[in-house]
């Protein structure tokens, strides 16, 4: 039985004024950036992308909520990341419960869980969850999990099912081209705790 699963949904601010993506199958997709406080009052600044007739008149700040599907892509042009992650919303609608990002996964860990300290020595795994779509496809997404869930997620293998809640967050790391460096944005789940799938009645 495949138990992949994989729900986004964030309610924040629009960032930016939504823009042409490309064209696909005939449907015309845009994208626009989301931003979604923190309780340490930071924000996390997400990639969305929708059918351009479910963005239109949307106006950056105002609130919105968005749900989808946590999406990856294989950037094959040279610039930029390799690896580009997207909220693909399947849903917008104006207003909503400001600031909410969550997300529920169910998927196999493609890779081994690499377990590392932090400067202040905080426990911090780092995982690939290799999540299928229902026609073959997979995206490969970049969790990360602390504490007492990174030592659980640690001993796991390649393989093995992984199913938990958390949020989707953006962070920005240099990137050593040689000659110069330039700033990135890499985009990943924070788990915060493993979970049932049958607990995901919806979010």
């Amino acid at each position: 039985m495949d138990n992949s699963y994989n729900r986004v949904r964030l309610c924040g601010r629009v960032l930016t004024a939504p823009v042409l993506s490309h064209i696909n199958h005939g449907v015309t997709f845009c994208c626009f950036m989301l931003s979604v406080p923190r309780l340490s009052g930071q924000s996390d600044d997400l990639r969305i992308l929708a059918p351009c007739e479910m963005v239109s008149g949307l106006i950056p700040g105002r609130i919105c909520t968005v749900t989808g599907q946590l999406r990856s892509f294989n950037n094959r042009s040279g610039v930029g990341p390799r690896l580009v992650i997207s909220v693909f919303a399947r849903g917008i609608v104006p207003g909503g419960e400001f600031p909410y990002n969550c997300i529920q996964l169910s998927g196999v860990l493609c890779r081994e869980p690499s377990l590392r300290r932090t400067p202040l020595g905080r426990e911090i795994c780092d995982l690939t969850l290799a999540v299928n779509r229902r026609y073959g496809r997979a995206d490969y997404l970049p969790c990360i999990a602390w504490g007492a869930v990174a030592q659980a997620t640690a001993a796991m293998r390649v393989g093995d099912c992984l199913t938990a809640e958390g949020r989707v967050q953006s962070r920005t790391y240099n990137k050593n081209l040689g000659t110069t460096v330039e700033q990135r944005v890499a985009y990943e789940v924070s788990i915060m705790r493993p979970a049932a799938i049958e607990e995901f009645a919806g979010i």
